[in-house]
């Protein structure tokens, strides 16, 4: 028993979508369960959507179109001008954000936005499902909103663990006998059938709930490279695919930056002990990353690159100790603001951060820091960790930059530079 996730760019258009029915079928005798995310930028598209409904600019109705003559493209492009079935039961998706957007809103922006981006997976694991029907795959369509059951912390839910297991346990495995389950990832349901959303990138983390619940072998999350590089190839050359790494250091990765895995992803199937493999959908026939138990650590050193950094100094305006009641409101207001740290330095009367420039909510969590300290704020850096670093990869990156401020333990590096100028 297995579980695939497939992104966005894998299902971005109808031979993309072809191309994932043709890999499934590869692996049609096996237990299989499929979690696809929403096709290409769809959910940015949607996000869009939500964000002008709130703001009542009137645009929102003609941004759904948009949207919807997208999909209308790729059913067209897979089923021909025929009717067929799929056709009705996408247009009935929209219909369901379109009566949203008839209404003034009246909810919260993320409740608003959770019932409306959810509509992206919904329509996408229809359309392959129906795709993989149609070429005459055994397949079982499930809305995993009957199965991951989260609290109501909408855009970033928490999953009820113990309610979610019960449910997949009881039902799934029966129909994995015989046929091929596709679901929706980066979704869920409160106890009052509410969609939520389980953060940004949060189908690799559905496909990892699944997969922990049912107790599968493996799960392979397909990308458009070849697997785990040692760094993002668009600030970075040239990059190395790394074969094999821990669960541990993959975690390390993910926390400090690395995209190719969700950050909560690795932890539920390190606690089952199932191996992840990472591979790509252009080159499927290639053995991509494994991440599994192992001693061994990275056999070459792995870059991460944040830019858009903001420093962030914080000093008690007496110039006291800063003790355990300032960072305790320090870290709650950086909690409250949803506001992540990327890297975080204390001594006697300062205590320093480098967060992504997010825009409004960095400039209001500035104002409430500045009530009680004294605040000083740098923008424009970049932010460069290396795991299993030495001097020659530490002077790699740092040609034309100058440090802003560097923190090292055994392992990593962490390096927040800025530009020199010419």
């Amino acid at each position: 028993m297995q579980v695939f996730k497939f992104g966005g760019a894998s299902v971005k258009d109808a031979d993309s979508i072809r191309n994932v029915a043709d890999i499934i079928t590869k692996y049609k005798e096996d237990e299989l369960l499929v979690v696809v995310s929403a096709l290409g930028k769809t959910t940015n598209a949607l996000t869009e959507v939500t964000q002008h409904f709130a703001d009542q600019t009137g645009q929102a109705f003609d941004l759904l179109e948009k949207v919807k003559t997208a999909h209308q493209q790729i059913l067209t492009a897979l089923f021909g001008v025929s009717h067929h079935p799929i056709f009705d039961e996408i247009a009935n998706c929209f219909v369901e954000i379109e009566w949203i957007l008839e209404e003034e809103p009246q909810d919260a922006y993320d409740y608003l936005h959770d019932q409306i981006v959810s509509a992206g997976e919904i329509v996408s694991s229809k359309i392959l499902a129906a795709y993989c029907t149609h070429i005459g795959l055994p397949i079982k369509w499930i809305d995993a909103r009957d199965y991951i059951f989260t609290d109501n912390t909408y855009r970033e839910a928490d999953v009820n663990w113990q309610k979610t297991e019960d449910k997949i346990r009881r039902e799934l495995p029966s129909i994995l006998d015989n046929q091929i389950i596709i679901t929706q990832g980066f979704i869920g349901s409160t106890s009052e059938n509410f969609t939520t959303t389980l953060g940004r990138e949060g189908s690799d983390y559905s496909a990892a709930i699944f997969a922990a619940c049912l107790q599968v072998d493996n799960v392979t999350i397909w990308k458009d490279v070849p697997g785990v590089l040692n760094a993002d190839p668009k600030w970075f050359n040239p990059t190395e695919l790394i074969p094999e790494l821990s669960y541990t250091d993959a975690i390390e990765l993910t926390y400090y930056g690395a995209t190719v895995i969700h950050p909560k992803t690795i932890k539920p199937l390190q606690n089952k002990k199932i191996t992840l493999n990472v591979r790509s959908f252009v080159a499927p026939e290639q053995p991509g990353t494994l991440i599994r138990t192992t001693n061994d650590g990275l056999p070459i050193p792995s870059f991460i690159f944040k830019v858009n950094q903001v420093f962030v100094s914080i000093q008690p305006r007496d110039f006291s100790f800063i003790v355990e009641d300032n960072l305790s409101h320090i870290f709650n207001l950086f909690h409250n603001h949803r506001i992540k740290i990327n890297m975080m330095h204390n001594s006697a009367i300062s205590f320093c951060v480098s967060i992504d420039d997010t825009g409004a909510n960095v400039d209001v969590l500035l104002e409430e820091l500045e009530k009680r300290y004294k605040v000083s704020v740098e923008k424009g850096l970049e932010l460069i960790t290396i795991r299993y670093y030495n001097q020659e990869t530490i002077d790699r990156v740092l040609v034309n930059k100058e440090i802003i401020r560097e923190l090292k333990d055994s392992y990593t590096c962490q390096l927040l530079v800025k530009e020199l100028r010419s």
